[in-house]
């Protein structure tokens, strides 16, 4: 028996043609360039982290991937052929799926409800809800993922918030994502949901997936990324791979890099000197 790859570890070949590319991809508003001249593959079994500061494109690219905006430059492929979205509904057909950071989950609904929202099981000539399948069906798919929830008529708000990410997770897994967008999945969470949440990444991951993980947090990307890129301005400034970066590179170009250093000699000159440790 196998053992499972470790965290940064592709689950599959890196030689597999990309599940989704942008060449050159750029989206204007106006004369407002959000997105400029941006290049991205992201493959199957692997986690690629797409990190920046506010303003810096991240939500824009979410968009133009998640068929909420059409890019008005460069090519966006799909297992090889080039596609356009109007609307997020052919992305998902795609097999591109978003979890946002507000999960689109209904708080006071049940789990085994939001797991099936807007893709519910009928049966019979009246299309009654089959919720005993559906019962099974999402109890089976939160086990794969890892997580037992004994009791899935419970509000999904009443659940911590590493367990609402997990659901919606598992819910764009089982309808047939390809591609998994996450879209800052731990910034509202605290240290050990955050873990639970980038545990699931990786199973996502180890499931075949091609997940892009949005993130303003160097150290949580580096526990899980394969491909690491940068956005400042809507423009790419930096695009490694783990072999090719150090959590230290990553964090210093996440701080500001040569911006930082620039600031830090003016500093010196103006006579200002640092707090002593």
């Amino acid at each position: 028996m196998s053992e499972a790859p470790e965290p940064g570890t592709a689950a599959y070949p890196s030689s597999e043609p990309a599940l989704l590319e942008l060449e050159d991809v750029g989206k204007s508003y106006g004369n407002v360039h959000a997105l400029r001249g941006v290049t991205l593959d992201v493959r199957a079994g692997e986690v690629t982290c797409v990190l920046g500061d506010n303003g810096a494109g991240k939500s824009t690219l979410i968009k133009v991937v998640a068929g909420l905006h059409d890019h008005t430059d460069g090519v966006m492929r799909v297992e090889g052929t080039e596609r356009r979205f109007s609307s997020p509904r052919q992305a998902q057909e795609a097999g591109i799926a978003t979890v946002y950071q507000d999960l689109a989950l209904a708080p006071l609904m049940s789990v085994w409800r939001n797991f099936f929202l807007g893709n519910e099981i009928t049966r019979g000539p009246l299309r009654t809800l089959d919720i005993g399948a559906m019962k099974r069906i999402a109890g089976d798919e939160l086990a794969k993922m890892g997580i037992e929830i004994p009791d899935l008529d419970r509000p999904v708000g009443s659940l911590s918030g590493g367990q609402r990410q997990v659901v919606a997770i598992a819910r764009a897994v089982y309808f047939g994502a390809k591609v998994l967008i996450l879209d800052e999945p731990t910034a509202a969470l605290g240290v050990k949901q955050s873990g639970v949440v980038l545990k699931y990444i990786l199973k996502a991951r180890d499931a075949g997936l091609g997940v892009i993980f949005i993130t303003h947090n160097p150290h949580h990307a580096f526990l899980v990324g394969n491909h690491f890129v940068v956005l400042k301005l809507g423009r790419v400034v930096l695009d490694r791979h783990r072999d090719e970066i150090t959590l230290a590179e990553l964090t210093r170009e996440m701080a500001g890099g040569e911006e930082l250093e620039t600031l830090s000699h003016e500093l010196e000159r103006s006579g200002v000197a640092a707090p002593e440790a």
